[in-house]
């Protein structure tokens, strides 16, 4: 070994060494309790084993004495004497003295016998000695304590006291939190973030959500200049309210906040504080707020807060005493009752802000409602720049071209395409990350793994093909249905073939646009009939979407000329009509008949513009049966260009869409 590989090689880490955590200070090894235990254990059976054999006087006499054998005679406390023998005499006692730890070694002792008076013994072993003419040994006296006989008795209840406590403990951890015991199952679990513990996001981490970043920074920005607010009279909001879809944002925009604030910040979930005990929940809230208090000014953030927010006398217990209600009543009390907590902030984060308690949402608790929504074209833009900067990208990647092609995707979904992005481009060797491993992993994302290998009959494939042609003829026929991207008939998922389209963004849907739509979705349903005479289970996704939108139009967005202009959806959650429809069975019939006549009328369409395009549909799904993967470009050398679609529009002009979510995927 070189030199230079010396310096550099780091020594291997000693197992036994206490380990340091992030914050310098040793922590404690709980292995060294463990071998120590271990070597008191060895050390009292290797040397607490060493004990004489127990004999009478009458044997010492008539065998050791009378042989000779007897080296010297230990007295201790006047009770009990120990008999040592000769180093040459050893071994005529062998048998006696038994083998193994427990018995005596040549030094002795090797016998012992118990006094019934001292004088008489002493007279006794003179008399022998006399007797038997030997020599003068020696007999002594020790005043000792059997400190083995103590040990022996000490030690097991040391080793279960010591067990028992440390059992406890983990199990009072279990119970109670970090610092916790048994008894303080009331205290909070809140983690404090402060000068000790800092976060390392902060708002240049959070792309797009300009305008919540905008009301979060504000009451960042209160709590570190408050004089320029209080000069004019202003408050800032006691709490703020971040609503949104899951995956937006919401819980990194409270991690940037403790980035940011400097000042301490409790960050906990809603599910923290539900225990099984009566009166945790409660207590575990009072605890937060009274720690807040002595960290005033200070920041509160409960993630997933409906978990303990749901509107009460609503829950499925039909009345009893629920103790979530009895958190909630605390947490009611804590945040504005008649004790102020001046400088304590609460921010929370739901994505179910429809169930949570009117009481909860009031002005005095939580004065802002922060929308985190699904991001638009710009905002998608910024958020790939974000997750892009690890990666080792190709050059020929453009970054406005992915923002294009994943519409409705949340943050999370982006920083998950990144991700398998890189995967799959280590799976197949690239150097870099090129545009067209972006490409499949978005179609990983949205319809699943390719199943390249599946057993499907030809008499199945071709049914496919017509099906996934149908879809695609009609949707590129139609003016308002969302412009195709590609279909394939390669299985993927749980669907044997799939369309992805690029729906546009948008921020209102016309009755035009979603007859169209229903009408492209049941192109493949109308496929099968035209072309096979019979229809199968595949368009059993195609029915159940076309079925929840022509709902949606009757009963909720009053696109229905016989129902009229009402709508019965709740979008406060607070509906009272749990158990009765808020509509006659009269109207239920109509909902029914007219919902039925939509698709009905969508489905005549979709047949009608088939028969007028047969020769292209044959020739789209023949093509398909051999490609089994058709883009845009394939059905504009076939059908021309789309009606009404402007080829040259910029996507800068496209306005966000809030009803589609992703792109669209029929099985």
């Amino acid at each position: 070994m070189t030199d230079k590989e010396t310096k550099n090689k780091k020594p291997a880490p000693d197992k036994f060494m206490p380990k340091k955590p992030s914050g310098g200070k040793p922590k404690f090894n709980m292995s060294i309790i463990y071998i120590a235990i271990i070597l008191i254990l060895g050390v009292q059976f290797f040397f607490s084993g060493k004990t004489p054999v127990e004999t009478t006087w009458y044997q010492v006499k008539r065998t050791m004495l009378q042989n000779g054998d007897v080296e010297k005679i230990v007295v201790l406390n006047k009770n009990k004497a120990n008999i040592y023998l000769k180093k040459e005499s050893f071994q005529k006692y062998k048998e006696e003295l038994g083998s193994g730890y427990s018995a005596p070694d040549v030094n002795g002792p090797h016998f012992f016998f118990t006094l019934g008076s001292y004088d008489s013994f002493e007279s006794n072993v003179k008399e022998a000695i006399v007797e038997y003419n030997l020599e003068e040994f020696p007999i002594t006296n020790q005043d000792t304590y059997d400190w083995s006989g103590i040990i022996s008795f000490l030690f097991p209840i040391a080793l279960i006291v010591f067990f028992w406590w440390f059992l406890f403990k983990r199990m009072s951890k279990g119970a109670a939190g970090p610092g916790g015991g048994i008894f303080s199952v009331g205290k909070s679990q809140a983690k404090l973030f402060d000068k000790d513990q800092k976060v390392t996001t902060s708002f240049k981490d959070v792309a797009g959500l300009a305008e919540a970043k905008q009301e979060i920074e504000e009451i960042v920005s209160f709590l570190k200049n408050p004089e320029r607010y209080t000069k004019l009279g202003g408050k800032i909001p006691k709490g703020a309210l971040l609503v949104g879809p899951p995956g937006t944002g919401k819980t990194l925009l409270a991690k940037a906040v403790a980035g940011e604030a400097h000042v301490p910040f409790f960050s906990m979930s809603g599910s923290d504080f539900v225990e099984m005990f009566v009166g945790v929940g409660a207590s575990r809230v009072r605890d937060l707020f009274k720690q807040a208090k002595e960290k005033a000014p200070c920041i509160v953030f409960i993630d997933e807060i409906d978990a303990i927010g749901r509107a009460r006398g609503k829950n499925p217990n039909m009345g009893s005493n629920d103790e979530r209600e009895n958190t909630l009543n605390q947490l009611l009390t804590e945040m504005d009752g008649f004790d102020t907590n001046s400088g304590v902030i609460i921010l929370a984060a739901t994505n179910r802000a429809d169930i949570l308690d009117r009481a909860l949402m009031r002005a005095g608790r939580f004065d802002r409602q922060i929308h985190v929504e699904l991001p638009d074209l710009n905002e998608r833009r910024e958020i790939f720049n974000v997750h892009l900067k690890p990666l080792k990208i190709d050059a020929t990647v453009n970054i406005d071209f992915l923002a294009r092609q994943t519409p409705g995707f949340s943050g999370a979904d982006i920083a998950n395409v990144c991700n398998e992005s890189a995967l799959i481009a280590a799976r197949r060797e690239h150097s870099t990350v090129q545009k067209q491993d972006f490409l499949d992993a978005v179609d990983r994302i949205i319809g699943g793994l390719e199943k390249k290998n599946k057993i499907i009959s030809i008499d199945e494939k071709k049914t496919i093909a017509y099906h996934e042609a149908g879809h695609a003829t009609v949707s590129w026929l139609l003016e308002h249905a969302h412009p195709l991207v590609k279909v394939t008939i390669v299985p993927r998922g749980k669907a044997l073939g799939a369309a992805w389209y690029l729906p546009e963004e948008r921020s209102i849907t016309t009755k035009d646009q979603m007859l169209d739509e229903m009408c492209a979705t049941l192109g493949g349903r109308a496929a099968e009939e035209i072309v096979f005479e019979k229809i199968s289970s595949g368009a059993q996704n195609d029915l159940e979407r076309v079925t929840k939108q022509a709902f949606a139009m009757v009963c909720y967005f009053g696109m229905s000329e016989k129902v009229g202009n009402l709508s019965f959806y709740d979008s406060s959650g607070q509906t009272d009509f749990s158990f009765t429809k808020p509509y006659s069975e009269k109207t239920a019939e109509l909902i029914d008949s007219e919902i039925k006549e939509l698709v009905e009328n969508a489905y005549l369409r979709a047949k009608k513009v088939l028969t007028e395009h047969k020769e292209g549909h044959i020739k789209l799904a023949e093509r398909l049966l051999e490609k089994e993967v058709l883009f845009s470009e394939d059905l504009e050398e076939i059908f021309g260009k789309r009606p009404g679609f402007d080829h040259h529009k910029t996507d800068d002009n496209i306005i966000a869409n809030n009803t589609d979510t992703t792109a669209n995927i029929e099985a």
